[in-house]
C-alpha cells in the first residue's frame, strides 16, 4: 500500500511545527505548500512547493493530480481568501480537509482595545490628531495608512513595504518574531507610541506587543478575524496529528 499523501497550506509557526512532527513518519508523504510572499523563507523540514495555485479550481487540479489524501490549511488566520479556497478545493476534488488554526487572543485585565473588523477601519479610528501609530498588520496592507497622514507610523514587516508610503512621517523596522516582551517595552517606549494597530492574529510569537501595551496603559487597535472558511478546524499540533491518525487508518482499511 502506498503512503498518505498530504499537501500542507503553510507559511505560519504551526505549519513549520506540524511538518517537523510528521517530517520522519513512515507512511506518510508530505509537502508544504508556502504563498511565496516571504522573499527568503526559513529551510522546512518537508519538501517544498512556492507559489498560488490559480483559485480553488487550480488547487482542487493539483490536489488531483498529484494525488492528495488530506488537504491541511494551515496560513495565517487572515489568509481568508486562501482558506475559502482551500474548503472549495477540497470539496471538488472529494478529499478530507481540515484547518490548524490558532486561538484568538481575548482582552485580559488592563488592555484597552478599541475592536475593528477591518484594517481600513484600523486607520479611520485612529482619529484626526496627530498620534505616534506601531502599525504591526504586516506588509500586505500597510499602504492603507496613505488615508490617514496626519499621524507619524513605525511599521514593522518581515520584508520591505513595496512601494513605500506615501505618508510623511514614517519609519520601517524589518524584523521577524518571536519577539520578546522587554524588546518590545523599549520599543514603544523609545518611540513614544500612543497607539498599536494589529490583527488578531493569535498564537505567542508576536504577543509580547499585547502585553507591552497593557503594562504601558497603550491603547490598541484590534482588527478582527473575519468568520472562518467551512472547514473543522483543530488548535493545536496534537491535535492535528491525531486526525492525520485518523485519516490514515481510514485509507488502510479501505486498502486504498
Amino acid at each position: 500500500m502506498g503512503k498518505t499523501r498530504i499537501l500542507i497550506l503553510g507559511g505560519t509557526t504551526e505549519s513549520r511545527q506540524l511538518a517537523e512532527a510528521l517530517a520522519s513518519r513512515a507512511g506518510l508523504d508530505v509537502v508544504l505548500s508556502l504563498a511565496g510572499r516571504t522573499v527568503d523563507p526559513a529551510p522546512q523540514p518537508v519538501p517544498m512547493r512556492n507559489g498560488g495555485f490559480g483559485g480553488a479550481e487550480g488547487l482542487a487540479r493539483y490536489l488531483t493530480d498529484e494525488a492528495i489524501d488530506l488537504l491541511i490549511d494551515a496560513t495565517h488566520p487572515f489568509a481568508a481568501r486562501i482558506s475559502a479556497n482551500a474548503a472549495e478545493a477540497a470539496a471538488l476534488s472529494n478529499i478530507p480537509a481540515f484547518a490548524l488554526r490558532r486561538h484568538a487572543w481575548l482582552p485580559a485585565e488592563g488592555d484597552h482595545w478599541h475592536s475593528v473588523q477591518s484594517v481600513s477601519k484600523a486607520i479611520a479610528a485612529l482619529g484626526p490628531s496627530p498620534r505616534h501609530v506601531f502599525l504591526a498588520i504586516g506588509r500586505q496592507e500597510a499602504h492603507q495608512a496613505n488615508a490617514a497622514p496626519i499621524h507619524h507610523y513605525w511599521v514593522r514587516s518581515v520584508d520591505p513595504v513595496e512601494p513605500p508610503l506615501t505618508v510623511p512621517n514614517v519609519t520601517y523596522i524589518h524584523a521577524k518574531g518571536p519577539f520578546r516582551l522587554e524588546d518590545e517595552l523599549a520599543m514603544l517606549r523609545q518611540y513614544r507610541i500612543d497607539v498599536i494597530v494589529t490583527k488578531n492574529s493569535g498564537g505567542s510569537a508576536t504577543y509580547a506587543k499585547i502585553e507591552a501595551a497593557r503594562q504601558l496603559g497603550i491603547e490598541v487597535i484590534m482588527i478582527e478575524r473575519a468568520p472562518a472558511a467551512d472547514m473543522p478546524a483543530v488548535e493545536t499540533i496534537e491535535d492535528a496529528q491525531r486526525r492525520i491518525d485518523h485519516l490514515a487508518a481510514s485509507l488502510m482499511k479501505r486498502g486504498v
